[in-house]
């Protein structure tokens, strides 16, 4: 039981963690809640890591830097996508 909870939680976090960053981003993002709640856990994983090799293990990464590096993840997806800061750029203009 202790592990589904654990997923659970990761999941949610995640979800909160992605949707902060793309909001932090202006323009529409066209992402499904499962790659929101991927880019969150994943910008979550990367902001943990930095800070345990920077500090020696003795902090973990906060809520602040896990939504700055998903943040910079987000922006990475639309430039892979072709888009811009503001524009998600999924050829949808017209």
């Amino acid at each position: 039981m202790g592990l589904l909870v654990y997923l659970v939680v990761l999941v949610i976090t995640g979800l909160v963690v992605g949707g902060l960053a793309r909001l932090a981003l202006p323009g529409r993002d066209p992402m499904t809640l499962p790659q929101t709640a991927l880019v969150g856990i994943l910008g979550s994983l990367i902001a943990g890591i930095a800070v345990r090799l920077a500090t020696g293990g003795r902090a973990g990464a906060g809520i602040l830097l896990s939504v700055l590096v998903a943040t910079v993840l987000v922006y990475l997806v639309r430039r892979r996508r072709g888009g811009t800061l503001s524009d998600p750029g999924l050829g949808t203009r017209r």
